[in-house]
């Protein structure tokens, strides 16, 4: 089979490409909402230069998807875009760089992955943020071994748009100066250089706009996220982290990336190849270097992985390792499969986190009167709520939880008679608010493989 996509490359990759668009946004219509999906599509009702959690992209880009449709595909044809185009592009550097089966190679890694597909899955900041990187990585490249200015110009339009996906963006901007500085020098000459950083600002100033007027809010709590103030160092984090990466990039893709980083020098004497590597380095390194102080989730190394697919490919054809990549192709095909397989039929193994909410709002929705308000416990089921309920009223968190965008809306005297959703028994913590509540009805659903969770709804009259 592989070799009949070799002959015709280009046609191959765009039917693969094509098939993985069409494929996931019908796949994507059987899972419920993650709750993180729901707390961005909320946003997406009330743009502003940026929120709390993250910059403003990701409640664009759903903005626009909710025109042809706010069902759970529509809301996910965010990232079935954004990973379908970051493929075509890398398939387009690949070609320019090298040539036309490296170019499909690349594809094929990229597309085969099990972090890729939990990209086209669940909508997440991650999604733009892919999305802009392949694009900016395509036309920076351009930019710098052709010099044009058209490319400049799409560059910095790329890397502001990068820059309101997620604050992780500044890693490509170090990893271009990093670059520039020991290889091309003399870009920092070129009038165009400039023309791009001012671009790239322009696009970006709004959201900094919003976190200067509130008190750079957003940029502390990035920050102090995934940090430690103590640096107690915690070597079992570091090789946790490391191990993961061989799962979600697969064993054998990322064996041979990580030998060609550490053990070979072919990118010291080719400025393509070291560009490449640079942007594969410096995301691993600094996530890396972080994880010896605090838990890493896996896809804070996603974008090292748009560049690394193309390096890994280059490595497949340069020391002709077929053998190699086609038992890569199928260990990352069948982790994909059971992925794909578990998040359709045994969704409170693989993200319990998403199982049993919509039933929960469902059962929720039976016992709703006129007039009434509608809480969670944590901003998620707030979320739920909002997305699940009829009309999509407004929602908020009744219950201590940590600071988010709920926390910047709310106005004072917030609480109302109504209803409220929780994770556990919350009666006390909730008569500490109201004078009458009352647990009107609870929802069991598995969790895990042997284990139950239990949903609460309790109605709330007479605040405090």
């Amino acid at each position: 089979m592989l070799n009949l996509l070799y002959k015709t490359p280009t046609k191959s990759t765009y039917t693969i490409i094509l098939f993985l668009t069409l494929f996931s946004a019908i796949y994507n219509a059987f899972l419920p909402l993650h709750g993180d999906e729901a707390y961005y599509w909320m946003w997406s009702h009330r743009l502003q230069g940026g929120y709390y959690d993250h910059p403003p992209m990701i409640a664009y880009m759903i903005y626009l998807t909710n025109f042809i449709s706010e069902a759970e595909w529509g809301v996910r044809l965010v990232n079935v875009f954004s990973m379908s185009m970051a493929a075509l592009y890398i398939f387009k550097l690949s070609k320019e760089m090298f040539d036309e089966r490296i170019a499909l190679t690349s594809v094929l890694i990229f597309s085969s992955v099990i972090i890729v597909h939990a990209g086209y899955i669940l909508t997440t900041p991650d999604s733009p943020l892919i999305l802009f990187w392949s694009l900016t990585l395509y036309y920076s490249y351009k930019a710098i071994f052709y010099g044009k200015r058209s490319d400049y110009i799409l560059t910095g339009i790329m890397l502001g748009l990068m820059m309101l996906s997620k604050y992780t963006a500044i890693l490509f901007v170090f990893m271009l100066l990093i670059f520039i500085l020991l290889k091309r020098r003399d870009i920092l000459t070129n009038i165009n250089f400039y023309l791009a950083a001012l671009i790239a600002l322009l696009i970006v100033s709004p959201m900094l706009l919003w976190n200067a007027q509130n008190e750079w809010i957003s940029f502390a709590f990035q920050l102090g996220h995934g940090t430690t103030e103590t640096f107690d160092f915690y070597p079992h984090l570091f090789f946790e982290f490391f191990a993961g990466q061989f799962g979600i990039f697969t064993p054998v893709f990322t064996a041979v990336l990580f030998y060609f980083l550490v053990r070979k020098r072919l990118y010291f004497r080719d400025n393509k190849l070291f560009f490449l590597s640079l942007s594969v380095a410096v995301v691993l390194l600094f996530f890396f270097y972080k994880s010896f102080f605090s838990r890493m989730a896996l896809n804070y190394t996603a974008p090292a992985y748009i560049g690394g697919a193309i390096l890994a490919a280059y490595m497949f054809e340069y020391y002709k390792l077929v053998k190699t990549f086609k038992i890569g192709f199928a260990i990352a095909l069948v982790l994909t499969l059971i992925g794909r397989l578990g998040f359709i039929f045994y969704l409170e193994v693989v993200q319990e986190r998403m199982d049993g909410y919509r039933e929960a709002v469902q059962l929720l929705q039976k016992h709703v009167k006129e007039n009434d308000s509608f809480y969670g416990d944590h901003l998620t089921t707030a979320a739920y709520l909002k997305y699940y309920l009829k009309n999509h009223p407004d929602t908020d968190v009744a219950l201590p939880t940590r600071f988010s965008q709920y926390d910047m809306w709310r106005k004072e005297n917030f609480l109302k008679n109504g209803l409220v959703l929780t994770r556990e028994p919350e009666l006390k913590e909730l008569q500490n608010l109201y004078n009458v509540v009352n647990l009107i009805d609870t929802l069991k659903v598995k969790k895990g493989i042997k284990d139950e969770k239990t949903f609460y709804i309790y109605r709330v009259s007479d605040t405090k």
